[in-house]
């Protein structure tokens, strides 16, 4: 599944305060009918300690610690679906796929890590940057060994031969037909160099660089289009946690890798691709029949805290959800449509609990003893 994310998956408008999303979702849920205290929350979060915030803050107004239903990278384990439902009178399931936020730089993809040493930044979700990683040097690699120049008053565009390569079975492999011009089909240097060939421009190809195009030879660079590129990885082969992450993302990852914030824009990516999927699995789940259902699905935002501050001003940005009735009706609402409801709702709870308070008076309930009887 290729997305633009441009038109379909917004931020700005749509981020919304953690301890300002839980209680409205938690008042829309009681809105479709659901009761307090007979609701299991689950949640389908990365194993990252700043996901914490938010799990507190689901149980202090569901009055439950939710359900562990994901996997690193924000995955859902839809294997879990039986278990969860059996657990809980009605259920919900909050995915989210996330994004690190330095507010100090308007960077995307880090975030600082106060129980370090030295309060570093590294890269957050490492899950979904790692798997950047092995595509970024191949995205690297092809923009700087494709080079643009001139050959008199023709435009020629030189190729690495690596990437010219159909013998890979890995790696960026190049839409030619939009990059150089295909005559009959065909694509015929015009010059072969030791490491490189040397071909016409396609007439789209300097249409679209236009006035941009080099006077002298020069790496393709930023103009190395997402629509002039794709991947190939043996994801078959990856067996550790990477695997599913990398699934979602290959065939988007040319548009990812083009945007302003890959990070966020990867996270986007994972959180549409896991709602598509994990929306089928609810549907067929006959352990959710006879249950009211929410799942809802987006990106956390974790903001990285500053100085004395000990959880990040995690946000959250919806991006889908599905409701389902006891009969196993259901409808999704698209992200405008989602906002907009739990907009409605009061971010009054008279439900929620006090933690510290629930958690004190456990210390002064009597003692169990746990007698196991060996005979």
């Amino acid at each position: 599944m290729s997305v633009h994310l441009t038109n379909s998956f917004r931020v700005d408008d749509y981020a919304i305060r953690y301890s300002n999303f839980v209680p409205r979702l938690f008042n829309f849920c009681l809105s479709l009918g659901m009761k307090p205290n007979r609701i299991m929350p689950s949640r389908a979060f990365c194993s990252d300690e700043n996901q914490g915030y938010p799990i507190i803050l689901i149980a202090i107004h569901f009055r439950s610690f939710p359900f562990n239903h994901g996997r690193v990278g924000g995955i859902v384990a839809t294997d879990r679906h039986g278990p969860h439902a059996h657990h809980g009178q009605d259920s919900v399931i909050i995915q989210a796929s996330h994004v690190g936020y330095e507010p100090d730089t308007g960077e995307f993809g880090v975030y600082r890590r106060l129980q370090t040493e030295n309060h570093e930044h590294s890269s957050d979700c490492g899950a979904i940057c790692n798997v950047l990683d092995w595509y970024q040097n191949e995205f690297n690699f092809a923009c700087q060994h494709i080079m643009l120049d001139r050959d008199g008053d023709e435009y020629v565009v030189i190729i690495d031969n690596q990437l010219l390569s159909d013998e890979r079975g890995e790696g960026l492999f190049l839409n030619l037909g939009r990059l150089i011009d295909m005559r009959d089909g065909h694509a015929e240097p015009i010059q072969l160099l030791s490491t490189a060939r040397i071909y016409r421009a396609s007439t789209e190809l300097v249409n679209r660089i236009s006035t941009q195009w080099p006077e002298k030879r020069q790496s393709i660079g930023q103009h190395l289009y997402s629509d002039l590129f794709y991947f190939r990885r043996n994801t078959d082969a990856i067996i550790d946690a990477s695997h599913n992450i990398n699934c979602n993302l290959i065939k988007s990852m040319p548009d990812i890798l083009s945007s302003k914030y890959p990070a966020l824009t990867a996270a986007q990516v994972n959180a549409q691709v896991e709602f598509d999927r994990t929306f089928r699995t609810i549907v067929k789940e006959e352990a959710y029949r006879g249950k009211k259902v929410v799942f809802i699905s987006g990106i956390h935002i974790d903001v990285s805290p500053r100085e004395g501050q000990i959880f990040p001003l995690t946000k959250y940005v919806p991006w889908a959800a599905y409701i389902q009735s006891e009969s196993g009706e259901g409808y999704t609402l698209e992200q405008d449509k989602l906002y907009q409801a739990l907009k409605k709702q009061s971010m009054d709870n008279p439900h929620k609990i006090d933690l510290t308070e629930a958690i004190g008076s456990m210390k002064q309930e009597a003692e169990i003893h746990i007698h196991v009887d060996n005979e």
